[in-house]
This record gives C-alpha cells, structure tokens and sequence, in this order.
C-alpha cells in the first residue's frame, strides 16, 4: 500500500531503523503518537504538534520543544514535554519502519 506524505522540501532523508533521529519528520506526518492523538484527536495523518524549525532544517515536536504552546494548563507543560518524549522514543534512534520513495 502507498501513501504519499508532503515533507518539507528541506527535510533530511528518513535514518534507517535504529539509526539516530535527524528530524526527517516521517512518523510525525503519517501518524501521530498518543501525545499527537490527544491533541490532534486523529489516528492518522500529521501531528498538529509538528514543527517545522528553519533554523535547523529539521522536524520538531512543539510538545517537547514548545510545551506552553500546546497544553494548558501552562504548570503542566514540563510534565507533558517529558511525557511526550517518552512516547516518541527520544534518543533510542528511529522507530518508524515506513519505506520513503521519493515521487518521481
């Protein structure tokens, strides 16, 4: 089954599996995590929560990165920005087993 999945143009390839995250942004856009479903309230598709960041050419979780922006009330943003990294897997390397094929 394909699927096509819009990435910023400036986004790194996806790692190999267990490789180190690069920001890619592939799981992100194909599927949220269960962070991204409570805040997205969808299943599929691309996290609400994800940022593109310029300055670093790479994919972002808000969650993690900008937690105030993203849960209310504020004092629980610190909770939800740890919390959230535990549900993407941070520093344990990419989990997402997607094959990417550039369009042609």
């Amino acid at each position: 089954m394909y699927q096509t999945i819009l990435i910023h143009p400036a986004a790194a390839p996806k790692p190999a599996w267990g490789e180190p995250c690069n920001g890619c942004g592939v799981c992100c856009v194909t599927e949220p995590c269960p962070v991204g479903m409570l805040l997205s309230g969808k299943r599929q598709g691309a996290c609400k929560a994800l940022l593109w960041n310029a300055d670093e050419s790479r994919y972002r979780c808000g969650v993690v990165s900008e937690p105030q922006h993203f849960v209310a009330p504020r004092w629980l943003a610190a909770v939800a920005a740890r919390f959230a990294m535990r549900m993407i897997s941070a520093g344990t390397g990419c989990d997402c087993d997607l094959t990417v094929e550039p369009l042609a």
